[in-house]
């Protein structure tokens, strides 16, 4: 029996997806080829999610061309890449290659933002409210909003009295700003920060950057590709690289090396590194024990140091980019990827800020004013002030569950809780892929929700949904009891590694009043996988499925 046979109203749907990033994308076309009826709703104009959205200056992936994509052979058995690392523009293009093999916009509503989602307990449906003034009622909802896609704007002093040009990398305009010959001020070094700063100081009249935290950033490594070896890579590896990519903690198709640092001799880590750095984007990450020992850690930030020193000319710089003490454990911020980041700081045109010794006092009609009484006069203000991440992607949206508590609220007061990192007790009918408690933000995006990570919790939602509708569930929702031994399963791991010791978006430490605790799975996708499998094998334990009562429609 399909989910419509309980309707009365033709219109009345399957699922809703919220969002067309790489999740959005790969759950319709699953959901679709198993027969339920679908529809996406995606704020942004065009298929990307957040490949839409960031359009700043330097904009690219951080994973390998040959794991960030989709697994589905009709996508990617004609589609060539020009680099190793895909910038914003070439994934754009890429979605738009997806659409059309998949096709995907029919199902899609563009230009549509959801603003609330509430349970209708008596007919188990939501109902979902859009900006536009569209609504829905599916069966189903499933939030594919990516883990940063509500950006984090501060709040100076100021701010609307200035006269230039200022932006949030994520809200950057999709014509461009210009920028050649401009006094360009970037307040933030995180990813997207050494991204804009890379593209922008060869172009600026002078960039002034401001950091709070230095970023440990490693060599991307970039390359142009050849049609030819990819060619031969789709020809006989393809598919052998995607069930890798299954099997593997980070969900990429060459995992972090098998031993740690502290069972190798001296001459041996120091080679390894070596090794390491002048061939993989992993670098000092690479090492599992570089994530919860002490003294693993310190080599590891102390052969990063040594190497950032070295690209550094000014030495009154050394300890601003890359210090003699690490401010916080390796690995316990998301490392960034760079071409050129350390070269920019020996331009005449390029001025350091430390906000720790001259803090931000307030935005003035021309510029920035510090601590010390400098005003930094500007034509254009970046905010690469990052997002409040992971939570903040789905508290955004008015999501009310069967007692009518938003679940922003549930989260602000009792503290983050889901169960695997797909659901959260309280909220029946709702699925949130690459969302908080999952080993998303920290895996191959694509893999996750994809086939590779992306795409395993894709196909066990649409599992799920496939043996609801075989034995005529309606209603499923994570029990209280199951969502509370997984919280402490994901705290519990979270706790062995350094993740606390950093104000960063793992714990959500960097937004102000936010509640701390760890918003993703740390123990990898192998261990996350096998754990979903076991529920989804017993019957998927740790839920509660229960029929609709046909006198009650």
């Amino acid at each position: 029996m399909s989910f419509q046979e309980y309707d009365t109203d033709h219109k009345d749907l399957d699922v809703v997806i919220v969002g067309a990033g790489f999740s959005g994308a790969y759950q319709l076309h699953q959901l679709r080829k198993a027969g339920f009826s679908v529809k996406v709703f995606e704020a942004g104009s065009r298929l990307g999610g957040t490949w839409y959205w960031n359009c700043y200056p330097g904009a690219r992936v951080d994973f390998e061309y040959l794991v960030y994509q989709l697994s589905t052979e009709e996508v990617w058995k004609d589609w060539t890449w020009s680099e190793r690392f895909p910038g914003r523009d070439e994934l754009v293009a890429y979605f738009d290659h997806v659409d059309k093999k998949l096709d995907l916009s029919r199902d899609i509503s563009f230009d549509t933002w959801v603003t609330g989602a509430t349970f209708d307990a008596s007919a188990h449906r939501w109902v979902v409210s859009t900006k536009c003034g569209r609504t829905a009622r599916p069966r189903f909802l499933i939030l594919c909003t990516g883990f940063a896609s509500k950006p984090l704007l501060p709040d100076y002093p100021g701010l609307a009295s200035y006269q230039g040009t200022i932006h949030h990398t994520s809200k950057w305009p999709q014509d461009g700003v210009e920028l050649e010959g401009k006094r360009i001020g970037i307040i933030g070094t995180g990813a997207s920060g050494v991204q804009v700063i890379q593209e922008t100081a060869p172009v600026a009249a002078h960039l002034t950057v401001f950091q709070r935290t230095p970023n440990f950033a490693i060599p991307m490594h970039q390359r142009k590709l050849t049609k030819t070896e990819q060619v031969e890579l789709r020809e006989e590896l393809y598919p052998i690289i995607f069930r890798r990519c299954k099997q593997t903690t980070s969900g990429a198709h060459v995992d972090a090396f098998y031993r740690g640092l502290l069972e190798m001799t001296p001459e041996e880590q120091r080679l390894t590194l070596e090794d390491f750095w002048e061939r993989r984007f992993l670098a000092v990450a690479a090492f599992p024990d570089v994530y919860y020992d002490v003294n693993a850690n310190k080599l590891a930030y102390d052969f990063w140091r040594d190497k950032v020193r070295k690209r550094i000319v000014d030495p009154t710089l050394h300890e601003k980019l890359a210090p003699e003490l690490a401010p916080h454990p390796v690995a316990a911020k998301r490392l960034s990827l760079e071409q050129r980041y350390y070269e920019v700081f020996n331009q005449r045109n390029v001025t350091l800020v430390d906000l720790n010794e001259t803090p931000i006092l307030e935005i003035t009609p021309k510029g920035i004013r510090t601590k010390d009484g400098v005003e930094h006069l500007l034509d254009v203000i970046v905010l690469a002030t990052g997002f409040d991440a992971v939570t903040g992607s789905i508290s955004q949206i008015d999501i009310r569950g069967a007692d009518d508590t938003p679940i922003g609220q549930k989260w602000s007061d009792k503290g983050l809780s889901t169960y695997l990192g797909l659901a959260s007790a309280g909220y029946p009918n709702m699925f949130f892929p690459y969302g908080p408690h999952s080993p998303g933000p920290l895996t191959n995006g694509p893999a996750c929700l994809v086939g590779l990570k992306s795409e395993f919790q894709c196909d066990w939602i649409v599992d799920c949904l496939k043996y609801m509708r075989a034995h005529n569930y309606t209603r499923i929702e994570a029990t209280p009891d199951a969502e509370a031994a997984w919280g402490a399963r994901v705290e519990a791991i979270a706790k062995q590694g350094a993740w606390y010791r950093a104000k960063s978006w793992y714990t959500g430490a960097n937004v102000p009043g936010k509640r701390v605790s760890i918003l993703t799975f740390m123990g990898g996708l192998t261990l996350y996988s096998q754990l979903c499998r076991e529920s989804a094998e017993d019957g998927y334990k740790g839920f509660i499925l229960s029929h609709l009562q046909l006198s009650t429609i």
